[in-house]
């Protein structure tokens, strides 16, 4: 497994509403295996984010729609960016996301991290918890979830929760991928030098390399060869004709997200990523389309311009 150039899709807004809504998902998720993506990625919340839309805005759970796109497609790798813990059951998350590697034939990639959007918790009713409970779950989740998704059956009594002898059949393959998604040095880095394959990282883009630098670290105190966890970085990206369009669409966005905005013409957009983000050390590059992405072409003109880029890394 390896995400050297992903697509997320975090918006379901579309002209035309709910009748052609999964349609609309479809397609993109068709373009992005064509154009050269090598993995679709939803986002796992059930109300639209900050930055993106309102809270009442449309909103797919992540797994059902995954394992729809797996029937929509054959050969793009499928995971969430990324699957909050507090919303399943460990054992249950293992179960869902094997079920989705059966369903795929061995596509699924288990993207997670701790939980952090509250309004969620509060109105939908899941412990929303302390800073140091949610990473505390997430720790003791992976303890059983890591083991169950390489043909193991773990025995973990914790402080939230507990396995014992889990079974996970049917299986696709004996092994499924595990992602962290993040930008915490002391906990989330920690666990991803422990338990996972793969890090995404989400920070602003001048820290990406002191990012990169403490992640190696985390790797390097536990004896893991760093070049084992394979890391990715989360960019938006908008293409546009016009560098008054370019200058328009970033001043609309929120200041948190406008330092990892890519906006511009697709050659623009494709420099950018190499200079700031392939240069930089990251294994590959996951992006989004917030604005325009269901409008037919743009994400096989996002997939023609950075396709080559990460294809000239392998």
């Amino acid at each position: 497994m390896t995400i050297s150039l992903g697509y997320q899709i975090p918006n379901f807004s579309y002209p035309g509403g709910v009748e052609s809504l999964f349609d609309t998902v479809a397609a993109q998720a068709r373009e992005a295996e064509a154009s050269g993506f090598d993995t679709v990625l939803v986002m796992d919340h059930f109300y639209q984010l900050p930055g993106i839309g309102t809270p009442d805005q449309p909103m797919m759970e992540a797994y059902s729609t995954l394992a729809a796109l797996a029937v929509s497609t054959s050969t793009i790798q499928l995971s969430a960016l990324v699957t909050g813990n507090t919303y399943r059951n460990p054992t249950l998350l293992a179960k869902t996301v094997t079920t989705l590697d059966v369903i795929s034939h061995g596509r699924a990639i288990l993207g997670i991290g701790a939980g952090w959007f509250e309004l969620e918790h509060e109105q939908l009713g899941f412990d929303f918890d302390t800073f140091t409970e949610r990473f505390e779950k997430l720790d003791e989740a992976l303890q059983i979830i890591h083991p169950m998704l390489r043909d193991e059956r773990p025995e973990v009594t914790g402080k939230w929760y507990r396995a014992h002898g889990a079974m996970n059949v049917p299986r696709f393959r004996e092994s499924i991928p595990i992602m962290l998604g993040g930008q915490g040095e002391r906990k989330t880095f920690r666990l991803a030098a422990r338990y996972a394959d793969h890090m995404n990282i989400i920070c602003a883009i001048e820290d990406l390399p002191h990012k990169l630098r403490v992640l190696k670290q985390r790797a390097e105190e536990i004896d893991r060869d760093p070049a084992t966890l394979k890391t990715s970085y989360l960019a938006s990206a908008v293409i546009v004709e016009t560098q008054a369009e370019a200058d328009a669409i970033l001043q609309s966005l929120p200041e948190e997200r406008r330092s990892r905005a890519f906006v511009g013409t697709a050659e623009t957009v494709a420099e950018r990523v190499q200079t700031e983000i392939l240069d930089a050390g990251v294994d590959g590059v996951i992006v989004n389309a917030p604005l325009n992405g269901h409008v037919p072409g743009v994400v096989t003109a996002l997939g023609e311009a950075l396709a080559p880029l990460v294809r000239a890394r392998r």
